[in-house]
């Protein structure tokens, strides 16, 4: 099992005891010479026998001395306090709890602060025994002497002590389940990290190295799902990513294609092979085309400085990193979250730390965005908890405010150290890293099903193949999506430049405009939405870009149009709606760049209906998108419109006739109402 840690600011406590005890000697609370001389001999133990190796104080052999110190003297109540704080350091909570109970019982009024209230609440509280917490917490309050220094910390435990109580009576459902043996080994695993379609786990795993300053070592694995839905054996990352050094805590993008992860340095500076960084340890990028990955580079921009960056975690549509940061010369190790923005130039802005309703005193780390872009988990010391380090959620509003953090609940957090949660893109499934029995010897990863109310937006992808329709050569085309609702732009990516390959995510809730571009090649226009319940898990669609050509007058009209997916009218009208603009601002920029092409505009409508009519509304649809591209500076020499009515159908009425459904049928009909362009001489 992990060890049990105290949170109490080490800075407000660190030597506190010592000096109480390191009174002058006729002051002690015994005459015997033999159990001062030992206790004095006691209090330089630890530092003086500490292992040579790491330079760990041996509490051990001065709780030896104090030992033989209180049994000489029972009632030295400095020997009995300095040895609950040795137990303490020693992660023996029971034995500490009992020496501190020891000494108060000698001398009711040895701390006047109430400083030993409160190092017997948190000792309680991480042992679980909430009851006892908030009653010493409740001791230290009501001294009229307590000390200002550890009166926010006794009212956080207090809080933690309440929420416990109230969290072990009303228990979430919680049945994690173990990876297994082609993830999991003898060795660590954590900090798993998954791509959009969950087909994809990448980890750190601890090795133990032999040929290394520690004798261990943090190594990227990879695993990936066959088609039965099982993990195949991890394998380690190529050996530009993996190296000597420790690389730890990874991140990828959406897609997969894009990894950063944190690297640190030695005790010479030295980060690995080829790589240089700032501080003690930096966040490094790599890329992957087709089956190699490049890099990895320090991370450009200003995410990394002199002081310790972290845990990583990439939001979904690339323009967001957020990371855990050191506070620069804090003794205390204590990290909190940031978030930097990418720039145009492919850096990263400066960070901005969130605020500080998420951000406490304590540590924040361990950060995970969801693709929702909008749910963020973390894990937390310093919010009202089980004990140790819980685990958070905290939401984004409509206007980028994030809410007050939400601990996930009994038995998720317990009173150890919960942390490295990552949820899958649907939103009910986490993982986490977890030493509980009955896994394969340390830390193991697990999944589980998350409570509703602790569950992100559920979050789509398509995918599919970009490539050039004549020759079928992958292309690396440019995707970008918008929010119908308000011309926003959600995601910004590339197809693979290798392999054509590509996978967006599309967080439900939302009517998407998609725009594929490439340089030299028509753009391609699609519409996905998923504002109602009526989706699928996933979409898969290949996209063939077309270059502009030269045709004859026989070219067939239907080959060469252009559907504009994302042009809207209301019905039986022709004036455009607003989302229509997402689009055609895209159509019109394209337009400028390529001056030479020239271009019809068509529209286009269902067999119902009277036929005059469908013609005078076809036509008058195709005039309202003429005059909307000559508003954004196209010239109107380049453009002609026309109105077809139904003549030119993609399905036939004969064909429709023949369909069944009802609502087959309609979809038939709305394909063919339309709204295309198409080049001309």
């Amino acid at each position: 099992m992990q060890h049990m840690r105290i949170y109490i600011l080490l800075i407000l406590i660190a030597g506190s005891l010592l000096n109480a005890c390191a009174q002058v000697q006729m002051n002690y609370s015994t005459r015997s010479k033999k159990a001062i001389k030992l206790f004095e001999k006691a209090r330089n133990a630890p530092s003086q026998f500490a292992d040579e190796n790491t330079g760990k104080p041996n509490y051990q052999e001065g709780i030896k001395l104090l030992k033989q110190a209180v049994g000489k003297a029972p009632s030295f109540w400095e020997a009995q306090l300095l040895m609950a704080e040795f137990y303490e350091f020693d992660n023996n909570y029971p034995a500490a709890i009992k020496q501190y109970e020891i000494a108060l019982n000698l001398n009711p009024l040895h701390s006047s602060s109430g400083a030993t209230f409160c190092y017997l609440a948190n000792l309680h509280l991480a042992l679980g025994n909430y009851p006892d917490a908030l009653r010493y917490c409740d001791l230290f309050i009501k001294n009229p002497n307590a000390s200002k220094r550890l009166r926010a910390q006794v009212y956080l435990m207090r809080r933690s002590a309440e929420f416990a109580i109230h969290a072990l009576a009303n228990p979430k459902d919680f049945n994690p389940v173990n990876l297994g043996p082609e993830i999991n080994t003898a060795h660590p695993e954590y900090y798993p990290a998954l791509t959009v379609d969950g087909q994809t786990l990448l980890f750190t795993r601890l090795l133990e190295i032999k040929n290394v300053d520690f004798k261990e070592q943090e190594d990227f694995f990879i695993s990936n799902k066959n088609t039965s839905g099982n993990w195949s054996d991890a394998k380690p990352m190529p050996r530009n990513i993996n190296t000597s050094k420790n690389e730890g805590a990874p991140t990828l993008s959406a897609d997969g294609r894009n990894l950063v992860f944190v690297a640190c340095a030695d005790q010479t500076g030295y980060y690995g092979p080829k790589r240089q960084g700032r501080g003690s340890c930096d966040l490094f990028y790599a890329k992957k085309i087709g089956k190699k990955w490049y890099g990895p580079i320090n991370l450009p921009g200003y995410v990394n400085s002199r002081n310790w960056e972290s845990q990583p975690s990439l939001s979904a549509d690339g323009k967001k990193l957020y990371f855990v940061r050191g506070r620069k010369g804090d003794r205390t190790n204590n990290s909190d979250i940031y978030v930097s923005e990418l720039q145009k130039d492919g850096s990263w802005g400066p960070a901005e730390a969130l605020p500080d309703y998420i951000n406490t005193p304590n540590t924040e780390e361990s950060v995970h965005i969801h693709p929702d872009g909008r749910t963020l988990y973390f894990a937390s010391k310093g919010h009202p908890g089980m004990g140790g380090s819980d685990l958070y959620v905290t939401r984004k509003d409509v206007n980028g405010k994030w809410s007050v953090p939400e601990n996930l609940g009994y038995p998720i957090n317990t009173k150890y150290d919960e942390n490295s949660l990552m949820v899958s893109a649907e939103g009910d499934i986490a993982y986490f890293a977890s030493d509980r029995e009955g896994g394969f010897g340390d830390l193991d990863i697990y999944s589980f099903v998350l409570p509703e109310e602790s569950r992100a937006i559920r979050t789509l992808y398509f995918d599919g193949f970009v490539f050039d329709k004549e020759s079928k050569a992958p292309l690396p085309g440019k995707f970008e999506l918008f929010d119908v609702s308000n011309g926003q732009e959600i995601i910004v990516s590339e197809a693979d430049e290798a392999t054509g390959t590509f996978m967006v995510p599309l967080p439900l809730d939302r009517n998407y405009v998609i725009s594929v571009s490439h340089k030299g090649y028509h753009p391609y226009s699609l519409n996905f939405d998923l504002s109602n319940n009526k989706v699928s898990d996933s979409y898969h669609v290949d996209i063939p870009l077309t270059k502009p050509i030269a045709f004859s007058k026989n070219t067939n009209a239907l080959t060469n149009e252009h559907i504009f997916k994302n042009v809207f009218f209301d019905l039986n009208k022709s004036t455009l709606r607003k989302e229509s603009r997402i689009e055609l601002n895209l159509f019109a920029e394209y337009l400028k760049k390529n001056v030479s092409i020239k271009i019809e505009l068509g529209g286009h409508t269902d067999s119902r209906g009277n036929e005059e009519a469908n013609l005078n509304l076809s036509k008058a649809r195709a005039r309202a998108v003429f005059k909307f591209l000559i508003a954004q500076g196209v010239s109107p020499e380049r453009m002609t419109f026309e109105g077809y009515g139904s003549s030119m159908p993609i399905i036939t009425p004969e064909q429709i006739e023949k369909i069944p459904k009802s609502e087959d049928k309609e979809a038939a009909h709305q394909k063919n109402r339309r709204t295309v362009w198409r080049e001309t001489l």
